[in-house]
């Protein structure tokens, strides 16, 4: 099972790589006569999130992610994001997710009710494979998402579209105060991922998103954690279009085991 999940990963992998080297070309032409330069748009924002895991069984767990994510800080309301799933524990290492996703987002200028819709959801479907490593006082966490979503603009009138996304995500916590990561331990928390998206309407911006996270946990129960990190995003959104966002992030992690014959 760990070894199908390597090859996976690897295979996810090269895949990120080519199609950020092909980014990484179309932006090089960008230096020849008449074509435009590349732009960088730069955001900031703060976003809050709870996850939540509760146990039904043995294998069998909800889960749920809840953000409020604002822009410009808190000055504006960027997305309300409700994913709910199910989770089944294939062994220690490995479990499987699949469940819906609801977001909502707001149009940059709301007061503009003429030319855009004040608020929009979106709706996807995802699937996903968690594969956990210990390596002596350090956890690794290996996640594979992929979503299937339906999303249009806020300009009034505009079409939902289909795409595809894919996402890598490499987690890694290490405690600091302590050996092991139990209840009273601060730890450093650290992730990356990759964004790549396709579909028919997507031409020169299949790579989507890379983040980046560093910043602190600490674990106030078996049941509670608290984070607090830093995350920096750098992304295509048009051929010669790219964004750069600087955000905080405060987030609280629930579980529950809610077996009646535990």
């Amino acid at each position: 099972m760990q070894k199908r999940f390597t090859q996976l990963t690897m295979i996810f992998l090269l895949l990120a790589l080519s199609y950020m080297s092909w980014g990484q070309d179309m932006a090089t032409v960008a230096d020849e006569p008449d074509i435009p330069d590349r732009q960088v748009n730069r955001q900031t924002g703060i976003w809050h999130g709870l996850y939540t895991k509760y146990r039904l069984s043995e294998r069998l767990f909800y889960y749920g992610e809840y953000h409020v994510r604002r822009n410009n800080y808190y000055q504006n309301m960027s997305k309300l994001y409700l994913r709910f799933g199910v989770t089944y524990l294939l062994d220690k290492y490995l479990e499987v997710t699949g469940g819906f996703v609801n977001p909502y987002s707001w149009a940059s200028n709301p007061e503009d009710t003429e030319r855009y819709d004040p608020v929009v959801p979106e709706y996807r479907f995802w699937e996903q494979l968690l594969f956990v490593q210990s390596v002596g006082r350090v956890k690794f966490y290996h996640q594979l998402r992929f979503e299937q979503r339906w999303k249009r603009k806020n300009d009034v009138g505009a079409e939902y579209k289909y795409s595809n996304r894919w996402r890598y995500r490499f987690t890694t916590y290490v405690p600091i105060n302590d050996h092991t990561l139990r209840p009273g331990v601060l730890f450093g928390a650290f992730y990356n991922e990759i964004f790549i998206q396709n579909g028919k309407h997507i031409q020169y911006n299949n790579f989507e998103e890379n983040r980046t996270v560093l910043g602190l946990g600490y674990i106030f129960s078996n049941n509670i954690q608290f984070q607090a990190v830093y995350m920096w995003t750098y992304g295509q959104q048009s051929a010669f279009e790219f964004r750069q966002r600087d955000i905080i992030r405060f987030n609280i992690y629930h579980n529950l085991d809610l077996r009646r014959d535990r």
